[in-house]
Order: C-alpha cells, then sequence, then structure tokens
C-alpha cells in the first residue's frame, strides 16, 4: 500500500510540475517581452535603432493630441527628420550633466508621457515676471531652433513649460535654457540641424 501511494504521490508531482512548466510556458508566449520591456540605455547603439523606428511623435503634434496616450505611454522617435547618431549620442551626454533635474528628460527622443503633461501644466500656470520673462525671450534668440521647438508643437508647449520651471525654481539663466533646448530637440537630423 505504502508503495502504491508513493507512485501515486510521484505521479501527481510530477503532473504538477508539468502543469506548473506548462503555464510558465504558456504565460511566456502570451506574454512576450515588449520592446517596453526591455530596458535600453539612452544613448547606446540598440536604443538608437529602436527610437529610429518609432513614429508616437510627430511634427506638428499638438499638447491636446497627448490625451488620447496612455499616461504610463512614452514619446519616441523623430517627429521631421531621421534621427543621426552622432547627434544622438551627444544630446544624451549633454543632458546626463542635468540628470539631477527629474523635468528634463534623459533621452530626446524618448520622453514620457507623464513628463510632458507634468510639462504642460507648468507652461500654463506658471507666470513670469517681467524680469524672468527676458530670460526667456533671450534663450529663445540663443536656441538653435529660435524657441524649445521648430514648430508650435507639443515640445514647444512642453519645453515652454519646463523652461518656465527651470527659470522660477532653479533661476536657470537664457545660456542654460538655450542649451537645454538644443539638447532636447527632437527633429532628427545630423548637425547641420543645430
Amino acid at each position: 500500500m505504502l508503495k502504491g501511494n508513493l507512485k501515486f504521490y510521484a505521479l501527481a508531482l510530477i503532473l504538477f510540475t508539468g502543469v506548473f512548466s506548462l503555464g510558465t510556458i504558456i504565460a511566456k508566449i502570451s506574454h512576450p517581452a515588449s520592446s517596453e520591456e526591455k530596458v535600453l540605455l539612452a544613448g547606446s547603439l540598440e536604443k538608437f535603432e529602436f527610437l529610429a523606428g518609432q513614429r508616437s511623435s510627430k511634427c506638428g503634434l499638438q499638447a491636446a493630441n497627448l490625451d488620447s496616450y496612455p499616461k504610463d505611454g512614452r514619446i519616441q522617435g523623430s517627429c521631421c527628420a531621421a534621427m543621426d547618431i552622432r547627434k544622438y549620442q551627444k544630446q544624451v551626454e549633454g543632458l546626463k550633466g542635468f540628470s539631477n533635474i527629474p523635468q528634463i528628460p534623459e533621452d530626446p527622443y524618448d520622453v514620457p508621457v507623464s513628463l510632458a503633461k507634468e510639462l504642460f501644466e507648468y507652461q500654463k500656470n506658471i507666470h513670469l515676471i517681467p524680469e524672468q520673462q527676458v530670460i526667456y525671450e533671450e534663450a529663445v534668440k540663443l536656441s538653435h531652433e529660435g524657441g524649445p521647438c521648430c514648430c508650435s508643437c507639443w515640445r514647444w508647449t512642453a519645453f515652454e513649460g519646463q523652461a518656465k520651471y527651470l527659470i522660477t525654481k532653479h533661476n536657470f539663466g537664457p545660456k542654460e535654457i538655450a542649451e537645454i533646448w538644443d539638447l532636447e530637440d527632437g527633429c532628427g537630423g545630423g548637425e547641420e540641424h543645430t
């Protein structure tokens, strides 16, 4: 009888293990690792290749359009021209100097929707006093795109809000704001576009 019970328990253990393993295999097949789950290092060739194929950022995309994007989503890829690896890596390297400020993205071609929406709120709710407005206007003149972006799109709205935040909360001057805008440029293209 003991021998029969051992066979039963052994068979039950084998079946349980098999079903558990099969369940794990089915779960892995049902939920394959997506590119969002895989962490790619900003500035790496792998991330460049991934972002170069993304199209959630478009030329002229307005801040209001981001209401349809998931809160945990990301705005990825270039909006105008093809990305350039040298320029991309230079931008990411430059943005590292501001990594202590969470309102500045670490990657200009991979911006969290939540950050963009936070910056939209700054754009609406932070009002610059005249002296601060002069700093903003000087930054516009100094930046390569003539402002936060080359067109009045979601980037312009977001990074205008970011500039207001940096001017009022961190006392940034026009050169710093213009530098950040240039590093955040998501239009694509090579060095000739900066």
